[in-house]
């Protein structure tokens, strides 16, 4: 796996809560400092979020949480990345370049706004707010606005009103902030993300949780009936669930009041919640797991819909770990939950369904055997399950600790090769992108033994020709990729460095290839010296790459068989590309079709698509026969062909990658609707697979949502 580390900077000025007037809070602050009343005097200088900028002390650099949004939020079809910094600073970012990240919204300073209007209250009902010199008011105006954890929801549908009293679906996004005083604030974001522009709306809910430490989305779909909420966890204790209102987002209901998880103040902190949608073989329905860590203990509560209502079963699991639990991750897939203590201790608890609720079986998974003597940090679960990620640093030594920590991010597979594999086969998601972690480990078979094995490729030739879905002739498309790449010269570059260059080489697994005392200052973990799926799906450029192949066989004596091993491969990935091309070109061509009511040049080679399609006598699909029939005669012999911008000449479809005119100008085709990009500036897929052109002006809906697509051959996003 390449790992392409990039950093979020964070800001070099302090972050200031509105509070009031600059002018009157300098001198509540002078005020506050300089007080006789020690409870006020030494609380005011205690708290740093009143004083962020530190004066004497060091300043509050850094950040103490973050939270990924769903994938297809930005305006990439990738993440979002909510950071919230030690001074109080809530911003969101994008990547919206190739390892660059730009902040798009401060959020804190909107809330901040929005208060000052409202005169720090939640409705106009309330009580008119105390003076900004007292104390308590001081103090209730910080805590209103310091946000302590904050939360995304999934994608959800709303409804939008054009001019014309048209309704069209539109995508958007919750993001809940959780505030010291007990408030959340839940943020609503049209889709894609570009910035201040997108905020559809902003509701304050009160939770009636004092000293709240934690928050996480209660997300439950009933007979296609969908509920959400947030739950809250307490610093003291209890759990709980709160309606949120999304009367505006499509099939969605509210919760008619809270629901009480665990009520006990105990003074067992929550330190974490994770919700996870699971299906009841007992009861026949879909249910909910929620699960929260607190204390050493993993609290559990199952909701199930019944005729009854809600019904909420809730216990303890003991005896899991000696010390609290640091960090809690769940895969989703399954609902298994991985906790971990500071020891270097992992448990992993799978749940297992009973009668009435449920039980967990758990076992211990012991990191000193995998990285020797380490603490634990925190841990996460890759989207599929298949990798988990351990933050670590050096344990004790002859009964010392160390003098230095060296944070290292450890990978450990969770799943084997023939796991991997049957679950991309049956996969419902049908998107090798949104996989990576499975393909990651489908690859590495690969190149570990240098080819595919005999029973994937026996069972996806059966699903191909079953049902003949474009995603299986994508996966096999990778495996042979994979299977070509994996004969190629192993680089002697240290594989996790970062580079910012547009092409890069294969890493096979060679015996040559030792740990380097780059490895060792970094701390990569072994597992992390494997290649990911962002550099074998690159679609290495194949033509360019077989003489080189054959040069470096006939090099080590076996020539002829290495060049007809090579050749057969070959052939094989030109035959899958020219198929996923061609299903492609049929559905520009229906789109073409759906949206053309008379002859009009649609600014698509529709002419010469269809031409490419019939140049090849062997390929005989009667759905492209018809469908091509009656666009021409829609067309009514005219052809509409594209024009070199340097020349004037007349560009002809003989290629589907690029367009030559007749005095050698080369324009590279966009693959999402195989126009020419006539201009300097384009987009790429992650891969490197393909190229696109950037949406204009000019475009109708229809090829606006043609070039939002991913890439046809690897489903990674284009920017």
């Amino acid at each position: 796996m390449v790992i392409h580390r990039t950093a979020v900077p964070a800001p070099a000025a302090a972050c200031m809560l509105k509070v009031g007037p600059k002018k009157e809070v300098a001198e509540c602050k002078e005020k506050f400092a300089s007080s006789v009343d020690p409870t006020v005097s030494q609380t005011f200088m205690l708290d740093r979020v009143f004083s962020p900028e530190g004066k004497s002390l060091p300043p509050l650099r850094g950040f103490k949480y973050s939270s990924w949004s769903p994938l297809g939020c930005d305006a990439n079809g990738r993440c979002l990345l909510a950071a919230l910094t030690m001074d109080n600073r809530l911003s969101i970012h994008a990547n919206l370049n190739r390892l660059q990240w730009v902040q798009l919204v401060d959020l804190t300073e909107l809330y901040g706004e929005r208060l000052l209007e409202a005169g720090y209250r939640l409705c106009k009902a309330d009580a008119p707010c105390g003076e900004l010199g007292d104390f308590p008011e001081f103090q209730r105006r910080h805590s209103m606005q310091a946000p302590v954890r904050m939360e995304w929801s999934g994608i959800c549908t709303t409804q939008q009103v054009k001019h014309n009293n048209e309704c069209r679906d539109v995508g958007s996004v919750l993001l809940a902030v959780l505030f010291e005083n007990g408030n959340i604030a839940v943020w609503q974001f049209q889709l894609p993300f570009l910035g201040k522009e997108s905020i559809t709306s902003c509701n304050t809910i009160e939770s009636g949780i004092s000293s709240p430490s934690v928050l996480a989305w209660w997300e439950y779909e009933h007979n296609n009936r969908k509920m959400s909420g947030l739950i809250v966890g307490s610093a003291y204790g209890p759990v709980k669930i709160i309606p949120v209102n999304l009367k505006a987002v499509k099939g969605y209901f509210t919760l008619r009041q809270p629901v009480v998880l665990w009520q006990e103040m105990d003074q067992l902190p929550v330190h974490s919640i994770k919700c996870i949608p699971l299906y009841h073989p007992y009861q026949k329905c879909s249910c909910s797991l929620v699960v929260a860590a607190r204390g050493p203990y993993v609290f559990w509560c199952l909701l199930l819909i019944s005729k009854a209502g809600l019904n909420v079963h809730n216990s303890h699991v003991t005896g899991l770990h000696s010390l609290p639990i640091v960090s809690m991750t769940a895969d989703k897939q399954n609902g298994t939950v991985y906790t971990c203590s500071s020891d270097g201790k992992v448990r992993q608890l799978i749940p297992i369904f009973t009668d009435v609720a449920l039980k967990f079986e758990h076992q211990l998974i012991k990191l000193s055997e995998v990285f020797g003597c380490v603490r634990t940090h925190g841990i996460a679960v890759s989207p599929c399950g298949a990798y988990l990620a351990v933050i670590t640093t050096e344990g004790m030594a002859n009964g010392l600790h160390p003098v230095n920590k060296n944070y290292q991010v450890q990978f450990v597979t969770l799943k084997t090769f023939e796991e991997a594999a049957a679950q991309l086969l049956e996969s419902s998601v049908q998107n090798l992108f949104r996989q990576v972690d499975l393909t990651d480990l489908v690859r590495w078979k690969i190149l570990k033994d240098k080819h595919i094995p005999q029973f994937l490729q026996e069972a996806l030739d059966k699903k191909i020709e079953s049902c003949g879905s474009t995603y299986f002739w994508r996966f096999k498309l990778f495996l042979l990729r994979i299977l070509y790449q994996s004969m190629q010269k192993t680089p002697s570059e240290v594989t996790w460095r970062p580079s910012h260059e547009d092409a890069k080489i294969l890493i096979s697994d060679s015996p040559g290839m030792g740990s380097t005392e780059d490895d060792q200052e970094e701390g990569t973990s072994k597992q992390a010296s494997k290649q990911s799926l962002g550099d074998t799906g690159k679609g290495v450029d194949i033509d360019d790459t077989a003489e080189d192949s054959l040069h470096q066989s006939s090099d080590s004596g076996g020539r002829e068989p290495m060049v007809e091993k090579l050749l057969e491969i070959q052939a094989q990935i030109e035959a899958v590309e020219m198929h996923l091309t061609r299903e492609h070109m049929k559905r520009v061509l229906g789109e073409v079709y759906l949206h053309t009511w008379i002859t009009e040049n649609t600014s698509i080679p529709t002419r010469g698509v269809c031409d490419f399609l019939m140049s090849d006598d062997a390929y005989d699909d009667r759905t492209a026969r018809v469908l091509i029939g009656h666009i021409l005669k829609k067309m009514n012999k005219q052809t509409f062909p594209e024009h070199c911008s340097l020349c004037k000449e007349i560009l002809p479809f003989t290629d589907r990658k690029q367009a030559v005119c007749s005095n050698g100008h080369i324009w590279l085709r966009c693959f999402l609707t195989y126009q020419s990009c006539q201009s300097l500036v384009y987009r790429r897929c992650l891969l490197h697979d393909s190229i696109a052109r950037h949406p204009t002006p000019e475009d109708p809906e229809w090829i606006r949502r043609l070039l939002q697509g991913p890439c046809t051959f690897c489903d990674s996003p284009v920017f």
